[in-house]
């Protein structure tokens, strides 16, 4: 409208031609403006400039054509006007609108990690200082546009005298030395006397004076403590930006695109989230000091950090990790047990468990622990990225393996003389040559070297029992199906003695789990013994394996006399028996049996099940995750 503005008004040039219907012309020039505006808002100056030039040339062609041939006024000037006007303001337009979205994102970050307690934050770096140097006094001052100093923060320490006459004369020469450092940007000290000195240090961030720290000490000031007193500024001026950013009013963003105050605290938000971003560099740093072994890897699969020790356990120098990617790093630490990385970190980002499994390194002589997380951010929970976790394991399982030999060492020392003397002490009791009395304690030595056998079984399997979950495990793949069968072969002479149906109900395709296979059997064969041992005779026990999702699963179902509800989540604890009503406790069993199982289970990441009903049976099982 504003080029039928100026071409009605005469302002633009007509030349005395023939005038369309001003209805006409105000349409046309509408229609030529709003076409422009519409393809420059859909597709952007940059994909339609082409055709802006097509038609401006077509435009001024037909005009020009009206002119000379015609003699008729056909808008050329209004329309190139209007077409003019109509691109200008829709770019500017599209500009301000990005503009606010940029700003909206760009605060809204910068409040999220602007922190408010910056005087409490100032407070705690003064008292860091104030342990490592001998400060009567500090004072953190802040700087505003104009070079105006506004004391935000004070710490006395052991100060002199508070009635010094000279504290107004010191004061103004403490404010000078601050606004001399924050001219220069360089630390400013000055030594009134032989014990003391007055320092004013810049606190710069980005380059920019964000305030000044003027201390004094209560000796002579050390240029070694240049580097100490720099680097703390650095973290007040960070700690000043933030408080400055958070308290400083927030205006309307609306019109912060033509605003300078609105870019300059654009400019402010960004040095708040560049503040932040030192600090996590900070806090990333700690990773490179530690013993273990640990890497954080994008989602896209890049290495954002590899500490040292995980380079040295990958047997990788710094210059072949830099060319390296999440899987390219795992397959250096491909075992028998974890032979496809792939498959691990895509459990990890499906269901959000950690995996975790032990690598045993037969030709180093290294045992590894490694774990694979997956990282959320704290507020949304949204997955951010990987963490690999590294630990070596070598020392502790030569310990264990040290203890365990100690252990079936001191057993066999003891049970040699228990049998001997079990031995003599039977041969004696059927000496009837022996007198009566004598033969009772002769009796009561060999019942009480039982006893003691027993005690030491007790205790051989108590101990067992607690260092299962460090002891040498040595995980193998493992068909769970081929255990059970292997179990039901050699328990079926106990299962006939008991005239007990023990069958297996194999199922198709089982895929192999990671298992001490040892360790497996045994926990197979308990649960089979306890069914055999407390079910009725001319009953089934039966053993079956099946696929459930990621996990392989045993069940041992037994038509026993089955558990009290009151006893089902005790069943799994070390020594305890279960006593049914009308029976005493089984003298023979150490309580050990289902705790044996559930230790062995869950070390091999699996859990361990019980239903059962009383009188009707029970059923024991547990799942292994497959691989």
């Amino acid at each position: 409208m504003t080029g039928y503005a100026f071409w009605g008004s005469g302002i633009l040039p007509a030349y005395n031609l023939a005038k369309p219907e001003p209805s006409i012309a105000a349409s046309v020039l509408v229609a030529y403006a709003l076409a422009l505006a519409l393809t420059i808002n859909r597709f952007g100056l940059r994909r339609s400039w082409r055709w802006v030039l097509i038609s401006a040339v077509f435009v001024t062609g037909v005009g020009i054509a009206g002119f000379q041939i015609l003699n008729l006024d056909l808008l050329l000037f209004p329309l190139l006007l209007s077409g003019s006007l109509s691109l200008l303001l829709v770019q500017l337009n599209r500009l301000w609108t990005l503009d606010r979205q940029l700003t909206r994102t760009l605060f809204n970050s910068s409040t999220a990690n602007a922190e408010t307690e910056a005087n409490a934050r100032l407070m705690s770096g003064l008292k860091l200082l104030n342990t490592v140097l001998p400060l009567s006094e500090a004072v953190v001052f802040r700087c505003d546009d104009s070079n105006f100093l506004e004391a935000v923060a004070r710490f006395k320490g052991a100060a002199p005298n508070a009635q010094d006459p000279r504290r107004n004369s010191v004061w103004r020469e403490g404010i000078q030395l601050c606004q001399r450092a924050a001219k220069t940007g360089k630390l400013v000290s000055e030594a009134p006397g032989q014990k003391s000195a007055t320092v004013a240090v810049p606190l710069l961030h980005e380059g920019e004076t964000a305030g000044v720290l003027l201390i004094r000490l209560a000796s002579e000031f050390s240029a070694e403590d240049t580097a100490l007193l720099e680097a703390v500024g650095s973290q007040f001026a960070r700690n000043l930006e933030r408080e400055s950013f958070a308290n400083s009013p927030s205006r309307t963003q609306s019109l912060s695109f033509f605003s300078h105050g609105g870019g300059r605290r654009k400019l402010d938000a960004l040095n708040v989230l560049k503040a932040v971003t030192v600090e996590q560099r900070c806090e990333a740093s700690t990773l490179l000091h530690i013993e273990d072994g640990v890497a954080i890897a994008y989602l896209d699969g890049t290495l954002a950090l590899v500490n040292p020790a995980l380079l040295s356990f990958a047997g990788l120098t710094l210059l072949q990790a830099a060319k390296l990617d999440l899987f390219t790093l795992l397959h250096n630490f491909r075992t028998d047990i974890f032979d496809e990385p792939e498959i691990a970190v895509r459990r990890v980002l499906q269901t959000g468990v950690d995996y975790e499994g032990e690598l045993n390194f037969e030709a180093k002589s290294q045992i590894l622990n490694l774990r694979i997380s997956l990282l959320r951010e704290p507020q949304t929970g949204k997955a951010i990225g990987i963490a690999i976790h590294i630990k070596d394991l070598t020392a502790t399982k030569e310990y264990e393996k040290l203890k365990s030999d100690m252990i079936s060492l001191m057993s066999h020392e003891l049970r040699t003389p228990l049998t001997s003397i079990n031995g003599f002490a039977e041969l004696l009791t059927a000496d009837e040559s022996i007198p009566s009395q004598a033969r009772e304690f002769v009796s009561i030595i060999a019942n009480e070297s039982q006893r003691m056998s027993r005690m030491i079984n007790t205790f051989l399997s108590v101990t067992q029992l607690q260092r299962k979950d460090k002891q040498e495990v040595l995980k193998i793949p493992l068909r769970l199906d081929e255990v059970v069968r292997e179990t039901i072969v050699s328990l079926q002479p106990v299962a006939k003695k008991k005239r007990i149906r023990l069958i297996e109900q194999p199922a198709h395709r089982i895929p192999p789990v990671a298992a001490d296979k040892s360790l497996i059997t045994q926990a197979v064969k308990n649960l089979v013994n306890n069914a055999i041992k407390y079910s009725p005779e001319r009953t089934t026990v039966t053993v079956s394996t099946a696929l459930e999702a990621e996990a392989v699963r045993v069940c041992v179902e037994d038509r026993g006399f089955g558990i009290p509800a009151e006893a089902k989540e005790r069943v799994w604890d070390k020594f305890y028996r279960v006593v049914r009503e009308g029976q005493e406790k089984d003298e023979e069993s150490t309580g050990l049996g289902l705790s044996f199982v559930r230790e062995v289970v869950e070390q091999h990441g699996g859990h361990v099940q019980l239903d059962s009903e009383e009188g009707r049976g029970s059923r024991f099982s547990f799942t292994l995750p497959r691989l």
